[in-house]
């Protein structure tokens, strides 16, 4: 058996690698500039038409939607630089004032034709042409290739789907979780003994860097997003979108609370050193309270990344049931938290400010709260992409879209209660 797994290791490996992204990047890019250049080789009156399997590579995204924003963006942008080429050629021709003149033009008319992130593509391709002593053959032969990369980069996520990279970003969501509920157990340890400043104040810091987390997570999530629209793969788009979005932010609230709690206990720590941060039973509660907090973080996480096609039954009764004893756990411990503030008021505040924040993460993680949140996010999009493509939505209530819509919103009931 032991030689088995050993076997079918490496194959396992090589099949998470074709789908890393910077794989799939690389053979699409590479096969999408290949064909370029063999198609402009019989097309183009140029000896080496490299515009074309550049255009290629710098069309072809990861996802289909990027790749069609993005081709039709570069294709603006070389023709508009082309036509400033012409247009210089015409009248002044090169030299080294017109080449700074090209450029401060080639700049101004990438702004106006609204190119976004290619406005120096636009400075580029005029003085690649300007460059060239036949220029008229030269700017219409540059046109073509840059119309057959991009067709070809186009072509290929048309033709071979793009993944979908919703597990990748629900793998990122489930790691951050993973990570808050560890920093919960650190905090929880310390809180059951005697907390010294420069502990407390390291479980400030790493808090401070869930922040950080925060950032490559949204990352991950946006790409899973845009390989979600125009994926003829996906049927549910939307509710994929809307369900992976409320829930990172649903951490990200979680997170920046957990926090001002790191800063709570700090300050307490500050307080009462060389004393312990609570009373032994106190203490004792503190732990057990985010410790469950810390499991039901886990829970929510991989209840959101559970797709709808699979049975999330399991998952949303564990959260139910976690949450249920969270709330008992908190009970109990805003007893104890109450004796400790008639015995000794000093740090009253502090005390109700750790009670605050539990109630709020408890309340953030709470089933029927997300299922709100839910139902309200989809109606925003919803209302948004109406109001935007106002004769699209006609068209799709033509064909019966709404019905759709209601078995989304279906979905996320069932997925929410």
């Amino acid at each position: 058996m032991r030689d088995v797994r050993e076997w079918t290791t490496p194959l396992v490996r090589l099949a998470k690698r074709h789908r890393d992204p910077v794989v799939v990047q690389a053979l699409r890019s590479s096969a999408a500039a290949t064909l370029a250049y063999v198609i402009a080789l019989r097309l183009s009156p140029e000896a080496a038409p490299l515009t074309a399997p550049l255009t290629a590579l710098l069309v072809v995204q990861v996802t289909l939607y990027s790749t069609l924003t993005t081709g039709i963006r570069r294709v603006n942008s070389v023709v508009a630089g082309v036509l400033v080429a012409i247009a210089f050629s015409l009248l002044v021709g090169l030299t080294w004032w017109s080449l700074g003149l090209l450029i401060v033009a080639a700049l101004a008319v990438g702004h106006l034709v609204r190119v976004d992130e290619f406005v120096p593509e636009v400075a580029i391709s005029a003085m690649l042409v300007l460059g060239v002593t036949t220029v008229g053959d030269t700017a219409w032969a540059r046109v073509l290739e840059t119309l057959i990369g991009a067709v070809v980069g186009l072509g290929c996520n048309l033709l071979l789907a793009p993944p979908v990279w919703v597990g990748e970003a629900g793998e990122s969501i489930e790691g951050l979780a993973r990570r808050m509920r560890q920093l919960m157990l650190s905090m929880g340890e310390e809180a059951a003994g005697r907390t010294p400043v420069e502990s407390a104040t390291a479980r400030l810091y790493e808090a401070r860097r869930l922040d950080h987390d925060i950032v490559e997570v949204d990352a991950a999530l946006r790409q899973a997003e845009d390989s979600l629209r125009l994926n003829p793969r996906v049927k549910e788009g939307l509710l994929h979108r809307v369900v992976l979005r409320t829930g990172l932010d649903t951490l990200e609230i979680c997170t920046v609370v957990l926090r001002v709690l790191a800063r709570t206990f700090t300050d307490l720590a500050k307080e009462r050193d060389p004393d312990a941060l609570f009373a032994s039973e106190t203490g004792a509660a503190v732990e057990r309270q985010l410790s469950e907090i810390g499991d039901a973080v886990v829970s929510f996480a991989v209840l959101v990344t559970t797709p709808v096609s699979v049975n999330a039954d399991a998952a949303e009764s564990r959260l139910t049931a976690e949450l249920r004893q969270a709330a008992a756990t908190r009970d109990k411990l805003a007893q104890l938290l109450l004796d400790e503030a008639r015995r000794d008021a000093g740090q009253w505040q502090l005390h109700g400010a750790v009670l605050t924040e539990v109630n709020r993460i408890l309340d953030e993680l709470d089933t029927e709260h997300r299922s709100r949140r839910l139902l309200e996010e989809l109606d925003r999009v919803s209302r948004e992409q109406r109001e935007r493509m106002p004769r699209l939505t006609r068209l799709r209530e033509s064909l019966r879209v709404p019905a759709q819509l209601r078995r989304n919103r279906e979905a996320t009931e069932r997925r929410s209660r």
